[in-house]
């Protein structure tokens, strides 16, 4: 079922030390080899340019991460709640990085993405990323293995 947001009916901010536990209990929902509280506090602390998604109730609908480096921006997280999946939110969370990007002056954005997470996947071909390289083992997987990366690049 799909939705279109307005985002103007929705609350879109800098995420705070005070919405980690959120963020993570959202994590920990969507992902088998979820961020780590540390990993969300490091990037606040570093500084990673890290927005929430809620509804007007405060519900927390999805966030990202995004780090500069140079010219180029690394989507490093991404994740929108289970129930509002299929709904659209995706793509506006990748707009809204986009933008921040683009804001930043950044000239791509760059993202790793499971092989298997293929829903994932499709939303970034649809959006226009491309696949330009793979890392071999980069993530954990089930029974102690690794899973590849895709790398995907968007030109902004």
């Amino acid at each position: 079922m799909t939705q279109l947001w307005d985002l103007a009916r929705l609350n879109y901010e800098p995420m705070q030390k005070t919405d980690l536990a959120e963020v993570l209990a959202l994590e920990e929902s969507v992902y088998p080899h979820p961020w780590s509280m540390g990993n969300f506090a490091d990037s606040l602390s570093s500084n990673y340019e890290a927005w929430v998604l809620r509804d007007q109730g405060g519900v927390l609908l999805g966030y990202f991460l995004l780090m500069a480096i140079v010219d180029e921006a690394h989507l490093l997280n991404v994740a929108v709640s289970a129930e509002r999946q299929g709904q659209g939110l995706g793509r506006l969370l990748l707009n809204q990085a986009v933008a921040c990007a683009r804001g930043l002056g950044m000239t791509s954005v760059l993202l790793e993405v499971r092989p298997s997470n293929q829903r994932a996947l499709k939303i970034y071909e649809r959006y226009g990323f491309k696949q330009i390289g793979r890392r071999k083992g980069y993530y954990p997987a089930a029974d102690q293995q690794r899973e590849d990366a895709i790398v995907m690049r968007f030109g902004i």
